[in-house]
């Protein structure tokens, strides 16, 4: 059985050449997902979108969010990417969620969002506290609007307080990084797989 990942990376940096340290976390989920046989088929800088404020599915000319939208329900897995900024997940991310709350009104008639049978895992980095709340606040909103949250779904780095170092500046993977990866890549694919043979009946 073929598993499809896409990542949501919400740096507040809009070029995807600029070097992001969420990129970084990104990648060693990547890997870890590539060991457990799921395809990691693009990261997408969300920033660079436009995708417009409001909570349907379509906000009109311009917004990116429908062909994004599309892409994301594509795919099995969403690894969703943030920063820690003022100890939340970036505007970026909110932003996304604040679009996907359009799914609690595009239910089928078995009553099941468009997100159901589909899991979401996060990757998050910053250079203060904040990682639980974080990951609180991207797995209460996401579960709200259908998604499925795995055991052991949060892959995440904070570097000291008020200090300097990025994620994406460490010379080598910290090991607890590279096992929590590899936790959370492994209960996301043989949960998605389990779904995707047995869906939610509804």
């Amino acid at each position: 059985m073929i598993l499809k990942a896409l990542a949501l990376n919400c740096t507040l940096k809009p070029d995807p050449a600029q070097t992001s340290s969420t990129d970084a976390m990104i990648a060693v989920l990547g890997k870890a997902f590539a060991d457990k046989g799921v395809a990691l088929t693009e990261t997408v800088r969300v920033a660079g979108l436009n995708i417009k404020p409001g909570v349907t599915s379509d906000e009109g000319d311009g917004d990116d969010w429908p062909a994004l939208r599309a892409k994301i329900l594509a795919h099995d897995i969403v690894i969703f990417g943030s920063p820690i900024w003022l100890g939340q997940i970036s505007s970026v991310a909110k932003r996304v969620l604040e679009r996907m709350d359009a799914f609690l009104g595009e239910t089928d008639d078995q009553g099941r969002m468009p997100s159901y049978g589909r899991l979401a895992v996060t990757a998050i980095v910053g250079n203060e506290d904040g990682a639980h709340y974080a990951c609180a606040q991207l797995f209460q909103a996401l579960n709200d609007v259908g998604w499925t949250i795995p055991s052991i779904a949060a892959c995440y780095w904070v570097g000291e307080a008020m200090g300097s170092t990025d994620f994406k500046d460490l010379t080598e993977t910290p090991r607890i990084i590279a096992k929590t990866a590899s936790m959370v890549a492994g209960n996301a694919a043989y949960l998605a797989s389990l779904l995707k043979q047995s869906p939610y009946p509804g």
